[in-house]
């Protein structure tokens, strides 16, 4: 039989290939973790920034205000609202994050917009376990405060209390609330291209919001890719879907002394674009 030279290559090369992925596979089989997470990430109470607010909470009120964007009977009051929501059982295998440190690291992360990875060197949490402890305590903030701090006006009269706050504050008659969005720079997500590119020139999700005199919300609307503009946004919210059919029992214009039409009121970029 005549040898065929590059047959008998093809033939060595693989075998080869094959010896070498047999001793990949077992070297990785045969490699055993020495540990199941990082020291000083088991050690948050003394390497994390626990230690300095608790200085800041006894000592500097107005630093520990400036760390998480409110005063500590806020934060305390929020806790007690969150924990039954956040807190976690600990296992055999760990001691659970408390709910403490679960709140305090998700106020952070909203009030720097920080990376994960940046987060974890100050709260002593990996950023797999902030991946979730920032959305589950983000939805429990949601479930206990959207009753009592977004409120909607469902009748008249709520309506007729907002506009007497415009009147008394700002001399705006007859005006329901105050209009205007938010475009919230983001990483966007792998292979989504100019979906999320804004007008202004960088990646963003946009919230819209409708507020009170007292700065209050009464509306909010959030996650619109950022590429639509505010009164693009606008138009495709229930709040405009309710004022366009006018079922948002709005007063009459007969209801107020000046006679004027019931408004809100938005900047010249919003109402632009929707007439």
């Amino acid at each position: 039989m005549l040898r065929n030279p590059r047959r008998e290559r093809a033939v060595y090369g693989l075998g080869v290939l094959a010896v070498t992925l047999a001793r990949s596979r077992n070297s990785r089989s045969s490699r055993s973790r020495s540990i199941w997470a990082k020291t000083w990430l088991l050690n948050r109470d003394q390497f994390s920034h626990m230690p300095l607010l608790r200085e800041l909470q006894e000592n500097n009120p107005n630093d520990y205000r400036n760390y998480l964007r409110m005063k500590d009977s806020c934060f305390q009051q929020l806790l007690s609202l969150l924990s039954p929501y956040i807190m976690k059982q600990d296992t055999c295998m760990r001691a659970a994050i408390p709910a403490e440190q679960s709140l305090i690291a998700t106020l952070r992360y909203l009030a720097t917009g920080r990376s994960l990875q940046d987060i974890k060197f100050t709260t002593g949490i990996s950023p797999q376990a902030l991946g979730v402890i920032i959305p589950e305590t983000c939805s429990a903030i949601i479930q206990v405060l959207q009753k009592d701090y977004i409120r909607f006006p469902s009748n008249t009269q709520q309506w007729q209390d907002v506009v007497a706050q415009f009147d008394n504050l700002w001399n705006i008659p007859n005006c329901g609330g105050a209009i205007d969005g938010k475009h919230v720079r983001i990483v966007p997500p792998p292979h989504s291209g100019s979906y999320y590119f804004n007008y202004i020139g960088f990646c963003s999700i946009v919230l819209l919001a409708v507020v009170s005199a007292n700065y209050e919300f009464l509306y909010v609307y959030v996650g619109m890719n950022g590429r639509h503009s505010d009164g693009g946004v606008l138009m495709r919210t229930e709040f405009y879907d309710h004022l366009q059919k006018g079922t948002l029992h709005l007063p009459n214009a007969q209801d107020n002394i000046e006679g004027l039409h019931f408004v809100f009121v938005a900047d010249d970029f919003l109402w632009g674009n929707i007439f």
